[in-house]
């Protein structure tokens, strides 16, 4: 069966005005095809664009020019269908874990019974069920950020955008949830565009990796991720592609270099 296109990027270009109220170009020239179940991560150097992409994308922003399709559609505005989720969390402080879980459950107007059953499930994926009537200001960082993580699970999406949500986390948990979001996703093969700056991490997840470069933010190649699931990190072919991915961002491009941060 051929690969069906699900976000279509064509030549998109986004620029800002700076606190000198100059024209600063953040993205340029950017184009790229995202097929549908792909899982995606995008990774480069702080300040390349990562966001800005993944929030044009998403539909948060609009572009300076090109365009974003998503189902052959033009993105204009955040869908329902296609879930984000930020560095910031974006709980809601009176609602208990439980309640912001099945928040979206309870828009789509699922019976509660129904909604706190399917949202238990998801809080015990990331390891919360005991937290499960907790309101977010009594949880750390990091169980905040896997609180939104099962919130964006709960409901099924079409399309997952997700900037950099392990980020918060310890590292043991964050290993933990990297295995649990590729085992959901080949359960139900969501599309997946995963922002980071951890090459690791992205080899690890991804289908193909896109690697981006600076001033302003453009794609330097994308690299395929070519190992079956799981994947071992200490396996020789992923370490050869975690090198191969790291001589990238090293790479000169017009007399710059980019480094890693």
């Amino acid at each position: 069966m051929a690969e069906k296109p699900k976000i279509i990027i064509r030549n998109l270009q986004k620029t800002f005005q700076n606190s000198q109220g100059k024209r600063q170009e953040v993205l340029s020239d950017i184009s790229l095809t995202i097929f549908e179940g792909e899982f995606i991560c995008i990774l480069g150097p702080s300040g390349c664009g990562k966001t800005t992409l993944l929030n044009l994308m998403a539909g948060f922003d609009r572009p300076t020019a090109g365009e974003v399709l998503i189902d052959g559609r033009p993105v204009t505005e955040p869908n329902p269908k296609h879930l984000t989720i930020f560095q910031n969390y974006g709980l809601f402080p009176w609602r208990t874990v439980l309640g912001n879980v099945a928040y979206g459950l309870e828009v789509r107007g699922i019976p509660r019974a129904e909604r706190e059953g399917i949202a238990l499930d998801y809080i015990r994926i990331v390891g919360l069920e005991d937290f499960y009537n907790h309101h977010p200001h009594e949880l750390s960082g990091g169980m905040q950020q896997r609180v939104a993580i099962a919130r964006a699970l709960a409901v099924n999406p079409e399309i997952l955008f997700m900037d950099e949500p392990f980020g918060s986390l310890d590292a043991f948990t964050r290993l933990y949830m990297q295995e649990e979001i590729v085992r959901l996703w080949q359960e139900r093969r969501t599309t997946i565009v995963f922002v980071t700056h951890d090459i690791e991490e992205a080899v690890y997840l991804a289908d193909r990796i896109v690697v981006m470069s600076s001033f302003p933010g453009c794609i330097r190649c994308i690299i395929p991720v070519p190992m079956g699931r799981p994947r071992d990190r200490t396996d020789y072919d992923f370490i050869q592609v975690r090198d191969h991915v790291y001589g990238k961002l090293q790479l000169k491009q017009t007399g710059t270099v980019d480094y890693y941060i």
